[in-house]
């Protein structure tokens, strides 16, 4: 599991736009690199990301090989209603993280 961090803010008034970023720790390995001897180096990246605001959906990005290491994802959404937004990165040899983060809506 890689090291996340998320900042939002914890309280906002409803219908005001939330700024959120999000970012996963991974070295990403763009697959067109050669070893020492020549030989290729396989691809490792974050190939997805995806935020869910009480389950529902509210963004999603794919990554590819260009994508630096350790992305940072930046993105608003308007906030609705109090509850809780889970955040999933999700890339190539089965690597998962996750990470979640609350907010009250006043």
């Amino acid at each position: 599991m890689a090291r996340t961090r998320v900042q939002m803010p914890t309280e906002a008034k409803k219908g005001e736009l939330v700024r959120i970023r999000a970012i996963a720790a991974h070295q990403m390995e763009t697959g067109f690199r050669n070893n020492e001897r020549g030989a290729s180096i396989p691809r490792d990246i974050i190939t997805a990301f995806r935020c869910t605001y009480n389950g529902v959906e509210v963004f999603r990005a794919d990554l590819f090989p260009a994508t630096a290491a350790n992305p940072l994802i930046e993105f608003t959404t308007l906030a609705t209603e109090s509850g809780t937004l889970r955040f999933e990165w999700s890339g190539d040899n089965g690597f998962s993280a996750a990470d979640s983060a609350s907010i009250t809506v006043v």
